[in-house]
């Protein structure tokens, strides 16, 4: 089930001399990661979900100079979604088809490859993708499209422990960068197009002994059970697909949710659906539901909530930021779970009211019917998975946008395990402009949007912002782009040759700052002449 190709391990000077200087990674450098921004020691950067690098050697004055340092060519097709981590000079990442990899962050020289041998009857809902590893210690830990959990040794890619978490033959499987926090490794499960029950979990770092779980869609006598009709809770979806962020300070996680199953029709599950579409804050240590905000209720157009989201602290004020794929811009106060604002961050028309509590309230008019309704955004969303970044300096949330209206139609669909458990369709509007993208700056007091930068298409990349005064991102077009972080003047560009799926990075060696994003089937490493 498993294979580790070491034919290249440290074989090269370089490669031996990254090795040496290698430093373990305790559970205090991560809670630090701020103070080491040479570093990049989780999947967002820092456990708020920033993905902000205070490296500043490359800056507004001096980006038209950068230039490609390094490429790392996979071999591997398919999306390129990793960001990796960079640890003391050494780059840890992920490929397709469950392949990860160490490299020397110097020059992009590999040390190890691990390759995984999967199934052939997988049942990826979006790709044979990998977002990412996290890193405690001597190990680096990956989720798996079969639905396993495993730990790598850092130094030479073989398996320390492998634990199946769930049959991935029902349609689970996972896809995101764990999370590592104290010496639990936390992952959420994919697979809300399958019916699949989502939940999180949480891993002894050392053993692989599963810590504690927490279902998404709540069972029989726990709290938000009565929101879904009949036993439609056993095929509620509601997967925790992308990578949360932690509170420390009270010890939380702060994880998002997908979408409820089936994703577009909602007669036989009725009532609010929880925790589909919602923000848990859940306690580190046992699983524990503290507090929980639903973004979307009883979701009828596969509007996951999966989106970072951003912590942030202004004086008193304990704020958590997510840009919503239902298209509002929400903020809420950390400690209480309650909504501050919520503001339209692109086009919407299944709302135009909001309840008591300022949350958006769906339209009659935007369910989906047989023949079909007209519906903004579309199925995928103002925004979907791609990370957004938060700049302290600015006071501007980045995130990339899609200005998209769809059709959505509905018909009964009977539930089969391991199958496709849709319920609907969704395609382009006739009445509507080509779709297009932009990447959007928005002012977090405000909600309101400061500026925004066009594409000719939407992008699925994410967003980097560093304290040189940039933001970086890239396009489907295949340029990886340089943005005044202030104003969102184009600064330089760089034709990768291949779509970017992931979001871009920053990391330094020797005193030297680089920039990295995966595009294409190559991880490119930029930096100053």
């Amino acid at each position: 089930m498993r294979r580790t190709i070491q034919g290249w391990l440290v074989l090269l000077a370089a490669s031996s001399i990254a090795l040496s200087t290698w430093g373990q990674v305790t559970s205090a450098r991560l809670l630090n990661s701020a103070k080491e921004p040479q570093n990049w020691l989780t999947y967002s950067g820092d456990y708020a979900g920033h993905r902000f690098s205070a490296l500043d050697q490359i800056n507004k004055e001096n980006v038209r100079s950068l230039v490609a340092k390094w490429v790392y060519q996979t071999g591997a097709t398919g999306k390129f979604e990793t960001t990796p981590l960079v640890v003391d000079g050494i780059l840890y990442g992920t490929g397709t088809d469950n392949r990860a990899f160490a490299l020397d962050a110097r020059s992009g020289r590999p040390i190890w490859l691990y390759q995984r041998q999967l199934p052939t009857d997988i049942r990826p809902c979006c790709g044979r993708v990998n977002r990412g590893v996290a890193i405690l210690e001597n190990k680096v830990f990956m989720g798996t499209l079969d639905a396993h959990v495993i730990a790598l040794d850092a130094k030479t890619g073989s398996v320390v422990w492998d634990v199946a978490a769930v049959d991935y033959k029902m349609g689970y499987s996972f896809t995101l960068a764990p999370l590592v926090v104290k010496n639990l490794v936390v992952l959420g499960v994919s697979g809300g197009e399958y019916g699949v029950r989502g939940f999180i979990d949480a891993y002894n770092a050392e053993t692989g002994e599963r810590k504690w779980r927490f279902y998404t869609v709540p069972g029989p006598g726990e709290p938000g059970h009565e929101t879904w009709e009949g036993d439609s809770w056993k095929v509620g979806g509601a997967p925790a697909w992308i990578t949360g962020t932690y509170d420390a300070a009270k010890n939380e996680l702060l994880w998002p949710t997908g979408n409820p199953a089936p994703s577009n029709r909602g007669e036989g599950r009725a009532g609010d659906n929880l925790y589909s579409n919602s923000l848990l804050a859940l306690d580190a240590d046992t699983g524990k539901l503290k507090w929980s905000f639903q973004f979307t209720r009883h979701d009828e157009h596969d509007w996951d909530s999966t989106q970072i989201p951003v912590m942030i602290d202004q004086g008193e004020k304990h704020l958590i930021a997510q840009a919503n794929r239902n298209g509002y811009f929400y903020v809420l106060d950390r400690t209480t779970g309650k909504l501050i604002l919520a503001n339209p961050f692109g086009k919407v028309t299944w709302s135009n009211s909001k309840d008591a509590e300022g949350r958006p309230v769906a339209v009659k008019e935007s369910t989906p019917t047989l023949e079909g309704r007209r519906v903004c955004p579309g199925a995928a969303g103002v925004t979907n998975w791609e990370s957004p970044t938060f700049d302290s300096q600015t006071g501007l949330f980045y995130v990339n946008a899609r200005e998209q209206c769809d059709m959505f139609s509905t018909a009964p669909q009977p539930y089969e395990a391991g199958h496709a458990y849709y319920g609907s369709a969704y395609f382009p509007a006739d009445d509507t402009e080509p779709f297009w993208g932009a990447l959007r700056a928005i002012d977090l007091a405000s909600g309101r949007l400061k500026w925004e930068f066009r594409y000719p298409s939407p992008s699925w990349s994410g967003v980097l912002s560093t304290a040189g005064g940039l933001v970086f991102t890239g396009d489907s077009e295949g340029n990886f782009v340089a943005l005044d972080a202030a104003s969102g003047k184009a600064l330089w560009h760089f034709q990768t040759g291949g779509a970017a799926y992931a979001a871009p990075m920053a990391f330094a060696i020797d005193g030297k700052q680089y920039v990295a994003i995966a595009a294409g089937s190559s991880l490119y490493a930029f930096g100053l002449p």
